[in-house]
């Protein structure tokens, strides 16, 4: 029987998936399972040991290194995967400084320094917009492309304190998404975003255990749900969405009220 999703003879790009645990490698284990030939990138040598699992479960892997900040670095990285891959059909635009949960670490607006505010803003917005801007070219060339950028329901939908840098570039890149959407929705091209909520991974804060236990699932998402939507927008079956918003956080989003539901019921 034919599997609903194949990826065969795509190449697919993934930004930011060194993390064994995290959402970056769980899209790269499903598209290297679909047949896709993957091209991973982070910022340490770990992203070889990334693709080097991928290989041994039957993928076809390669991971490179760069600081996706440095627009002659990402220059340099696309080009690498050009030369080994002669295409990018797609580009997951993962990587980002996480908020992990851990927004008390976070400075208030009027605390917060110039150099914070413009460090996060390149590390969120900055980096997707690089690589976007590397690789869209070709996908013009080619007249086929998938862009999905893993971004936040910070900012695009909900906020917190000290969320101000962060829920700007998060907004930014939903926006900068629709504008590109409809300059290149005819040309074969989609782009979308995911929104994930509280995110169990190996890092995760004991603030944000505790924001996915008060989720109507009960719990955190799962780095490889979050990866389940990415694939599929990133497939031929997802070929009549883009410009859109996808949220992946456990139903958190549409409840009025997020405290225990079990303290809750002991007020009467």
């Amino acid at each position: 029987m034919k599997q609903y999703i194949d990826f065969t003879d795509r190449v697919c790009v993934i930004t930011g998936a060194g993390s064994a645990g995290g959402i970056g490698f769980a899209c790269a284990k499903i598209f290297a399972e679909l047949g896709a030939k993957v091209a991973m990138i982070a910022t340490t040598e770990r992203i070889h040991e990334r693709a080097g699992e991928l290989e041994a479960l039957g993928g076809t892997a390669k991971g490179y290194i760069a600081d996706l900040m440095d627009r002659e670095q990402v220059s340099r990285a696309v080009g690498e995967i050009l030369s080994d891959f002669g295409k990018i059909d797609v580009l997951v635009n993962n990587a980002g400084l996480s908020q992990g949960g851990n927004m008390d670490k976070y400075p208030g607006f009027t605390d917060m320094a110039f150099e914070h505010w413009d460090l996060v803003i390149t590390r969120n917005l900055g980096i997707t917009m690089n690589m976007i801007k590397a690789v869209l070219p070709g996908m013009l060339d080619a007249e086929y492309g998938r862009i999905v950028n893993v971004s936040s329901v910070t900012g695009p939908v909900v906020s917190a304190s000290g969320c101000s840098a962060y829920g700007a570039a998060k907004a930014g890149v939903n926006g900068m998404s629709k504008a590109i959407a409809i300059e290149t929705g005819n040309k074969g091209i989609t782009i979308n975003n995911v929104l994930p909520g509280w995110i169990k991974t190996g890092v995760q804060s004991k603030r944000g255990a505790m924001g996915g236990e008060n989720t109507p699932l009960g719990r955190s998402v799962l780095p490889e749900e979050v990866a389940a939507m990415v694939v599929f927008l990133a497939s031929d079956k997802a070929s009549g969405i883009t410009g859109q918003d996808f949220t992946v956080d456990g139903g958190n989003v549409i409840q009025e009220f997020k405290g225990s539901e079990k303290e809750l019921a002991a007020l009467g």
